[in-house]
């Protein structure tokens, strides 16, 4: 049966035939659609030559389950140094594999591009629709290369800590009034039913400077 082990096996004889051929310009894939087998077959072999290797789980399923265990997959060998370049395979859309892959490459510092939203789950303490707003933002901002942070949190409570993290900072306040927080300071506020305008702009004008810069 198919085991970390036999896959290695057989990457050996496909590199040996390539070596015969005098043949030296390939990487080598190892993808399985179980997880710890693909982890633990890239690890043996990362561990036994120095080749490029393409990582992937194959055939990981639909856009969220094979989401899921391509981010862990991936993310544990990429965590170990192990991997070249990658392919996030989905039954999906082929745009939402590349958008995938860049999500776990940035959310691991291997890729700087593009804006890094960091936001805030449920909650009844939310001043105003989280999950709609950025779902909204993520669309508007798509176009965004330059490498930047937005926050987006509901609340008061740990709106303040991730917001002086973030190059743009969003905070839910009462009566519909929120903060807006740039470079970590607290700077002005903006109503509710303004924020998706108000934070496009923003983001786009910091855009901007980057390039400029």
């Amino acid at each position: 049966e198919p085991t970390p082990e036999a896959m290695v096996e057989s990457a050996f004889r496909h590199i040996d035939i390539l070596d015969r051929l005098n043949f030296d310009n390939f990487k080598v894939s190892l993808k399985a659609s179980e997880v710890f087998m693909t982890v633990f077959a890239y690890r043996q072999l990362a561990s036994q030559i120095d080749n490029p290797l393409h990582l992937g789980i194959t055939e990981a399923g639909s856009f969220r389950s094979g989401t899921v265990k391509s981010s862990i997959g991936m993310g544990m060998l990429l965590m170990d140094g192990i991997g070249d370049t990658i392919r996030v395979s989905l039954s999906s859309d082929p745009v939402d594999e590349v958008k995938a892959g860049l999500e776990i490459l940035k959310s691991l510092n291997l890729k700087h591009r593009g804006v890094k939203i960091i936001s805030c789950p449920s909650c009844a303490r939310q001043a105003f629709e989280v999950i709609k707003t950025v779902e909204i933002l993520e669309k508007k901002l798509s176009h965004i290369k330059e490498s930047l942070t937005l926050s987006i949190i509901g609340c008061v409570v740990n709106g303040p800590g991730e917001a002086s993290q973030t190059d743009i900072g969003l905070t839910g306040g009462g009566k519909g009034s929120n903060m807006i927080y740039l470079h970590g300071l607290a700077d002005h506020k903006v109503a509710s039913e303004e924020i998706i305008d108000h934070v496009v702009s923003l983001v786009e004008n910091k855009a901007a400077e980057i390039r400029a810069e």
